[in-house]
């Protein structure tokens, strides 16, 4: 990930989700992309010059009682890219990185009615993991 790359990041998000972000997406690179602290990964997936799609992880210690591990945050690849194994290529990258910085295991969190990343990540091999989330009104 390139400083150059963000505003292809926010148009591949803003064109997934409907929602421009730019302010947040200025904050995750500052932190994930251009502070290049070990553990933190944003990868960009160049398909002839264009990025056609993104993920972004790190590893985290010891987060619920569990050995450090990595964790993917965010994955998107542009809706005209798809079906060409960006979305495999770039979490096989993250995952090469997680195991280069010592650890086994990758998990992440999703919307359970997001049925489109959901077949994604179970196509990759992800299965349901150990912990169940919570949440209520502040």
């Amino acid at each position: 990930m390139r400083a150059a790359d963000l505003d292809a990041v926010i148009a591949i998000d803003t064109r997934v989700t409907g929602i421009e972000k730019r302010a947040y997406w200025q904050g995750v690179y500052k932190r994930y992309g251009a502070s290049r602290s070990e553990g933190r990964q944003f990868l960009v997936a160049d398909a002839g010059g264009v990025v056609a799609g993104f993920v972004i992880g790190e590893v985290r210690d010891w987060e619920f009682g569990s050995p450090p591990c990595g964790w993917v945050f965010a994955i998107d690849v542009d809706p005209d890219a798809r079906q060409a194994g960006v979305g495999t290529r770039l979490l096989a990258a993250i995952c090469a990185g997680f195991r280069a910085a010592g650890v086994t295991k990758v998990r992440t969190m999703l919307s359970r009615d997001n049925r489109l990343i959901l077949s994604f990540f179970r196509s990759q091999g992800m299965m349901a993991a150990p912990f169940i989330p919570l949440e209520m009104d502040a």
